[in-house]
């Protein structure tokens, strides 16, 4: 039993506060009700795209390519890549955390995989298209440039805190670890 706490303590969280909102606050519980219910009919909807894609990634791309594009020996060039692919789809961020999970399981180095999620985030296409529009030219070209040297910046720290970190069984169980 324990155990089974244990181990759902998040959800069995989230229902008791549900639980406390439709005793004490009904209106927002209606509320928070509705948005959850839209939130999960949108990752209805688009996990198992994500799903098939994380397949055909799994199949077409060998570890062996990732691992020469985005590992730890592809500079300059595996920064650049992380960035263009990070910026070309559109779509939620959390689209692109199992994405990045694979990258880093076929050996991706970490610095690259945060500069593909932080350029996903912050550096779309189609999001850069509307800033400059409305901001212009000059504002969206210096805030694409601070935030893609922001990206490295993290990229890399996050690289040092993660070397030395003793806990790497979220990474594929050890093998093929990336520095």
């Amino acid at each position: 039993m324990k155990n089974i706490l244990k181990k759902f303590k998040l959800p069995i969280g989230v229902a008791l506060i549900f639980i406390a909102l439709f005793i004490f606050a009904p209106e927002t519980a209606e509320r928070s009700s509705k948005v959850t219910l839209e939130y999960f009919l949108e990752m209805a909807f688009i996990l198992p795209a994500v799903f098939i894609l994380m397949g055909l990634m799994e199949v077409w791309l060998p570890k062996d390519n990732i691992q020469k594009w985005l590992g730890n020996d592809s500079g300059f060039r595996g920064g650049f890549l992380s960035l263009a692919l990070g910026t070309l789809p559109t779509g939620p961020l959390y689209v692109a955390f199992p994405l990045a999970a694979s990258l880093l399981h076929k050996g991706a180095s970490i610095t690259n995989v945060v500069i593909f999620l932080g350029s996903w985030a912050a550096l779309k296409i189609p999001q850069l298209m509307v800033e400059v529009k409305f901001l212009g030219w000059s504002f969206a070209i210096i805030r694409f440039i601070f935030t893609t040297l922001a990206l490295i910046i993290m990229g890399l720290v996050m690289k040092a805190v993660l070397k030395n970190h003793p806990d790497k069984e979220w990474l594929d169980s050890g093998e093929n670890v990336p520095d």
